[in-house]
């Protein structure tokens, strides 16, 4: 990957990151944040949504560009989703514990509360909210973190409803779940004080950090999203959306940069070129015997293709301008965004079945020359001259250097055109919640996790990295319900938490079906010394295999019961039986062999110290 010089070019970058709140309800109803499988929706229902001007007059650019693609939105429905999801009921008052958690993660951004927070609209005509845009409201302002690069400044954060879950594409538009939507959500803007790679990835891991330190996130895919603004001195602001993973953000800003330096590239070059974009011309007849598939598809079907004159840019459609991506992609991005399956272009034909003959028929058709490309869409009528349009746009801001706009993150850290950057006039008031007085006196300060890995290395005598891997883990306030609140060994109760689930997600067990309660009331046994600490695993096994037992009622099924010490002489005993000429050719040499069995033949019921004390006895007789 090309390194460059980051402050030469005058990178600036600041996050957005979009936290979930683990709270028991959503933020404006008391439906609960659960996330449901498609299948068990109950019901759905259709709508078409447009964009609407705001109390000055104006239309937003990004709302207005998505409401030009005529989609159905379909919206599936649970038992545990309620009217305000679907927008026929008025939205309750703001949540109360995601308004306690918002303020809790402002303490720890050392910021400043707002006095009264207010509701707003966020207009979002993507089909991702029912009512057509998205409830928000800012609660806390002008904080910061610290990174090794410097200070970072937070310039806000807001509370707002997560939106709906995209589930899949139809024929007519978008399918979405309405499960997520409603689902407290924080976002937290850093100022544009990031100026390397290196510290957009550290400021962002730091943020992580913070917001886990309250034990009110929720955890796992999907619940925590980046969002990345990268801008170089000589190109533009543009917005990463959707980033999943932090080891992704490092690289998307590199990439960014070289997208940013390609396209300045690009633009110095058709200026000197004299580069120009021609209109947009039918050119249907010189692919009236094609043998490409896609264009043959789209004609048999009463489509046309679209062609359009780049003058200058012979060469430079073709040129990667990131990994895998080219000039022509982005053209190409800007007509799928209009419902195109794509564009061709000269630079990469012939090919896909178009002919040699046909590239040269089709330069005389627009006039090319030489130092002149083309770009082609073949669709239905309608959606060919709309793409087409889009392409010429596009290739329009290709001769001034880098347009400002909103992209998404790709998994393999490039971006895609998503829309226009968004406006001011997309946020007008809500007026069916009424606004909110923040108290702060009561809010404690968090520990940060970093803290608690001290803590527990000095109070609870763990090793730094199961330390670590509690402090950090999803599990960290059960561990500390167990061993502050039931007196649990914390030895027993960490490894069990991080070291036995991890071992029984390798060994494919289900252990997502665990609650809380099964941890907990498995723990509690083996610590009482009711089961085995070797009967954990076959404990916290069956639980997940049939999570409406009880810890109590597992251990009753499955034999888990630990046994007296006769029980396992007597097991011992018939193993050293079996192997009785190993023991006396060997002695004590057999004694790793055996141990193994007996665990085995005593199934978890008996600890491995008064195992291992029998057999040692037993082997010492018959040697």
């Amino acid at each position: 990957m090309t390194e460059y010089d980051y402050e030469e070019l005058g990178l600036v970058a600041g996050l957005e990151i979009h936290q979930q709140l683990d709270t028991a309800t959503k933020l404006f109803c008391d439906c609960p944040t659960t996330i449901r499988e498609p299948e068990e929706s109950e019901r759905s229902f259709t709508r078409y949504l447009h964009p609407t001007k705001s109390e000055l007059g104006e239309i937003d650019e990004a709302a207005l560009e998505e409401s030009m693609v005529d989609r159905e939105f379909e919206y599936l429905a649970y038992d545990t989703t309620c009217l305000v999801e679907e927008d026929d009921e008025p939205p309750h008052r703001v949540d109360r514990e995601a308004m306690e958690t918002t303020l809790e993660i402002a303490q720890l951004l050392d910021m400043s509360v707002v006095d009264q927070v207010n509701v707003m609209r966020k207009i979002v005509v993507d089909g991702s909210n029912t009512t057509g845009f998205q409830r928000s409201m800012m609660v806390a302002n002008d904080g910061a973190i610290e990174t090794s690069a410097g200070p970072v400044g937070i310039e806000d954060m807001l509370l707002e409803e997560e939106s709906c879950q995209r589930i899949e594409e139809t024929d007519d538009g978008v399918r979405f779940s309405l499960d997520r939507l409603g689902i407290p959500l924080v976002e937290i803007g850093t100022k544009p004080d990031i100026r390397s790679p290196e510290q957009a990835r550290e400021a962002a891991e730091r943020i992580g950090m913070l917001l886990r330190s309250t034990g009110k996130v929720k955890r796992g895919l999907g619940t925590i999203r980046q969002d990345v603004n990268v801008s170089i001195e000589e190109g533009a602001r543009i917005e990463l959306k959707g980033v999943q993973s932090l080891d992704d953000i490092d690289d998307l800003v590199r990439n960014e940069v070289r997208r940013q330096v390609e396209l300045l590239d690009i633009a110095e070059e058709l200026a000197e070129r004299d580069a120009a974009i021609g209109e947009p011309q039918d050119v249907t007849e010189v692919f009236e015997d094609t043998d490409s598939g896609v264009i043959e598809g789209a004609l048999s079907s009463g489509g046309e293709v679209q062609g359009l004159l780049l003058s200058g840019f012979d060469g430079l459609v073709g040129r990667e301008i990131q990994p895998d991506r080219r000039l022509g992609t982005e053209l190409s991005d800007h007509a799928k965004r209009h419902g195109a399956g794509g564009i061709f272009h000269t630079d990469e034909l012939p090919a896909y079945g178009v002919t040699e003959a046909e590239v040269e028929a089709l330069r005389d058709a627009v006039g090319a020359g030489p130092e002149d490309a083309v770009a082609i869409v073949a669709d239905d009528p309608e959606t060919a001259e709309l793409a087409i349009d889009a392409v010429a746009e596009r290739a329009e801001t290709a001769l001034k250097g880098v347009p400002e706009e909103t992209r998404d993150a790709n998994e393999d850290a490039t971006s895609r055109y998503l829309r226009p950057l968004p406006g001011a006039a997309r946020m007008y008031p809500e007026t069916d919640v009424p606004p909110v007085e923040p108290d702060v006196t009561e809010v404690e300060t968090p520990e940060l996790l970093t803290e608690k890995v001290d803590r527990y290395e000095r109070e609870f005598d763990l090793g730094s990295g199961l330390a670590e891997q509690v402090a950090y883990g999803q599990r960290w306030p059960l561990f500390e319900a167990l061993v502050a609140g039931e007196g649990v060994d914390p030895t027993l109760a960490a490894g069990t938490l991080e070291s036995t689930l991890t071992e029984l997600r390798r060994d494919d067990v289900p252990v997502g079906n665990l609650t809380d309660e099964h941890l907990k009331g498995a723990i509690l046994l083996v610590d009482g010394g009711d089961v085995p600490r070797e009967g954990i695993e076959d404990l916290l096994t069956a639980l997940a295999e049939n999570p409406s037992l009880t810890a109590e009622e597992a251990v009753e099924q499955e034999g888990l019961g630990g046994v007296d010490e006769s029980e396992v002489r007597d097991a011992v005993a018939e193993v050293v039986e079996r192997h009785e000429e190993q023991v006396a050719e060997e002695g004590m040499g057999a004694f790793s062999a055996l141990m193994g069995e007996c665990m085995g033949a005593l199934r978890g019921k008996a600890d491995g110290d008064t195992v291992s004390d029998v057999l040692r006895s037993e082997i010492q007789k018959r040697a």
